[in-house]
């Protein structure tokens, strides 16, 4: 994909991640909507949506903001695992929602999160700062030299 091309489709993608996770954590931290009853359904207390609600801000901060690239990568893996537990939360205490909602819609945030993980630009891939990481490691006397030199 063209580098262009590759970077709209980026933003794009991360975009829609970031604000339907941020408006989920605010929903979460407000106790708007149906959040209190999705919470009550699977047995979970309710002081798990203001954790919830405060990881999901966070995570959304650390991935649009610039820089902090290994930041960005625990932040995308919270995101993935926080999805795919709220969607198997649901499918154990059988609370699938109409259509399966409960389940799907969090499996799509995960889906989001996976392609805006792929699609991030080089700048935002921590390998990629450090430029080649054996000479890296090397500069900083992190590799075992053979000891037949």
């Amino acid at each position: 994909m063209k580098t262009r091309g590759k970077m709209t489709a980026y933003w794009t993608v991360t975009s829609l991640l970031a604000v339907s996770i941020l408006l989920s954590g605010i929903g979460q931290l407000m106790k708007l909507g149906g959040n209190v009853e999705l919470v009550k359904n699977i047995g979970y207390p309710l002081y798990i949506m203001n954790i919830l609600g405060v990881w999901k801000i966070l995570g959304v901060m650390a991935i649009v903001f610039p820089g902090f690239p290994r930041l960005k990568e625990w932040a995308h893996a919270g995101i993935f695992f926080l999805m795919t537990g709220a969607a198997f939360s649901h499918v154990f205490a059988n609370d699938y929602g109409d259509y399966g909602f409960h389940f799907l819609l969090p499996l799509f945030y995960a889906a989001l999160n996976m392609a805006s993980w792929a699609l991030r630009p080089e700048s935002r891939i921590l390998g990629s700062l450090l430029g080649n990481t054996e000479t890296h490691a090397q500069k900083q006397n992190l590799v075992l030299h053979d000891s037949k030199q």
